[in-house]
């Protein structure tokens, strides 16, 4: 009997990696309306996800999803990514969706791919009228998850020269979106060499925020 029990015991780190556990969630771009570019920077989720998995040991789908604003399946996904430069239109009943979506537990990632601003701060307003979006302290808990930014969001690109900025919508005290401004974190995500004037640290500390997010948005009560 111990023999078999020894056998099984050896077996078990064996069948693990020949039958890796299933993924536990995926993370969706959010695909909306109005012209703007939605599907920019293809490879700055797959490479979020995959630092993830390695850093957090997470266990999250390698395949990015794409979800649109008014599908049930919004619902199903605890992280959903929106960028881009141009316009963004919501339907009412895409606001509503999100609304629902995001008083249920759900949580956005806004990341202004430069030329966003304008656009997306009168379409949150369709969703949650009696909010304001506001900076973010430093000390807040987004910036403390397994890697520390005492100084808030990371610089990747500069364009006004402003200073970048962290913006959330609280829902009852709970942060339901992050709305990264001036950083172009999801350009920090993308392939090394997409941006020859990124350096590796750069990349590092963008996908490092990344991880914060993700996290935050995992554990959040």
């Amino acid at each position: 009997m111990k023999k078999l029990l020894l056998f099984f015991v050896l077996l078990l780190p064996l069948l693990a990696a020949t039958f890796p556990a299933a993924p536990s969630f995926r993370i969706a771009k959010l695909h909306y309306g109005g012209g703007g570019d939605w599907y920019a920077n293809k490879t700055s989720l797959p490479n979020l996800i995959r630092y993830c998995n390695q850093a957090l040991r997470t266990n999250i789908d390698p395949e990015e999803a794409t979800v649109e604003l008014d599908s049930p399946e919004l619902l199903t996904y605890p992280f959903v990514h929106m960028t881009g430069h141009g316009n963004v239109t919501f339907t009412d009943a895409e606001a509503r969706n999100l609304r629902r979506y995001l008083m249920g537990g759900g949580f956005l990632h806004i990341d202004d791919n430069y030329g966003l601003d304008k656009f997306i701060r009168p379409e949150m307003k369709k969703v949650f009228p009696e909010l304001d979006f506001v900076e973010l302290p430093f000390t807040h808990p987004i910036y403390h998850q397994k890697f520390q930014f005492p100084q808030g969001l990371p610089k990747v690109h500069e364009h006004d020269g402003k200073r970048p900025q962290g913006f959330g919508l609280l829902y009852k005290g709970r942060l339901v979106c992050f709305y990264s401004f001036e950083c172009d974190l999801g350009n920090g995500w993308e392939d090394v060499g997409t941006y020859p004037e990124d350096t590796p640290a750069t990349h590092e500390a963008a996908l490092k925020m990344g991880a914060n997010l993700v996290t935050y948005a995992l554990t959040q009560d």
